[in-house]
């Protein structure tokens, strides 16, 4: 099946209201044109310089993802357009976000990231970091930030029991932090995760949004 084809078996799939990011990595622009011309606009980056390219190569009314590890000195490309940044991982991040988001008066929406994997090479908060960290920014003024709920990635492994409980405990920290923090607010409501390979147990386990790549564009050239 090609690309459109991939995108429409997919959202059938999927439960309402589970969105789904197109992860375009490596991706020639002329393949993400296929995607929107099929009627999807939520596409997804892991690097910066690939998102700057590929906003400025496409149509404006894509709604781009910042999906990949984030560097502080590389906020400032992407805080005049990116839609939603899944992978806040630090105070100083936080804060970066913040002000490059005033300097271009947006208030930019964003996960923080959990580290839920087994293995050292994620990225990501522990809960006990989040706890910490929320409690600590309630006190400052993030007038260009806002958080609006979790982001994690399980451990790449076949065993789909390890997955559904790591994606298990995160949606557990997401209600905690929901009712402990957002409850006044409407505004934390995502729950990102899911990938190619595990997105539906993610989805059973209570995912609002998913990461795709392969499944929608095929396999990733070398």
């Amino acid at each position: 099946m090609g690309i459109a084809e991939n995108i429409m078996k997919l959202c059938k799939e999927l439960p309402p209201g589970v969105k789904v990011v197109a992860v375009s990595k490596m991706r020639a622009p002329e393949e993400v044109m296929q995607l929107y011309s099929a009627g999807h606009k939520i596409m997804g980056e892991n690097k910066v310089q690939e998102l700057v390219e590929k906003k400025e190569a496409l149509p404006d009314d894509i709604e781009w993802h910042m999906v990949g590890h984030l560097q502080t000195n590389k906020v400032k490309y992407i805080a005049p357009f990116v839609s939603l940044i899944h992978s806040v991982d630090s105070a100083r991040l936080i804060k970066t976000i913040n002000k490059e988001a005033n300097k271009n008066e947006r208030i930019i929406d964003c996960l923080l990231q959990v580290h839920i994997a087994k293995e050292e090479s994620k990225y990501g908060f522990s809960e006990e970091e989040i706890i910490s960290l929320l409690n600590s920014l309630s006190s400052e003024n993030l007038t260009g930030l806002s958080i609006r709920g979790l982001m994690g990635m399980a451990t790449f492994t076949g065993n789909d029991d390890l997955i559904r409980s790591e994606f298990r405990g995160l949606a557990r920290l997401f209600h905690q932090v929901k009712e402990s923090f957002f409850s006044k607010s409407g505004e934390f409501t995502e729950l990102s995760m899911g990938m190619s390979g595990d997105y539906r147990i993610a989805v059973e386990e209570g995912s609002t949004i998913v990461r795709i790549g392969s499944r929608i564009f095929g396999e990733r050239p070398v």
